[in-house]
């Protein structure tokens, strides 16, 4: 049984690893404020989410697994908040979302 929730958590922590990278890739070669924003938040979600999955696998029925996983619910909670005021931010600053037209060009 140890076996497969030492399985599990890496398969987790590695696919965490994963998204984090992803959304790393994606917020520097994203094109405007608005799409990367859309990376940086799925990174927090998706990565961090299954990071912390897999340490509460590690971690057992412990208080450090109940810590765990009430960090994940204020991620859960404070990032679609955060990335919502950032782009509601950007949109009342004047930065216009980006643009391309049918013939793959900027308008």
């Amino acid at each position: 049984m140890e076996l497969v929730l030492d399985i599990l958590s890496w398969a987790a922590i590695v696919g965490g690893l994963f998204f984090m990278v992803v959304g790393a890739v994606g917020v520097l070669r994203m094109p405007d404020v608005y799409t990367r924003l859309h990376a940086a938040g799925m990174t927090d979600t998706m990565g961090a989410g299954l990071i912390l999955i897999g340490l509460t696998l590690q971690a057992g029925p412990t208080l450090v697994a109940v810590r765990l996983m009430l960090v994940w619910a204020f991620l859960l909670f404070t990032n679609p908040i955060s990335t919502h005021a950032l782009a509601r931010a950007a949109l009342s600053g004047g930065v216009r979302p980006f643009r391309v037209d049918m013939k793959g060009e900027q308008p």
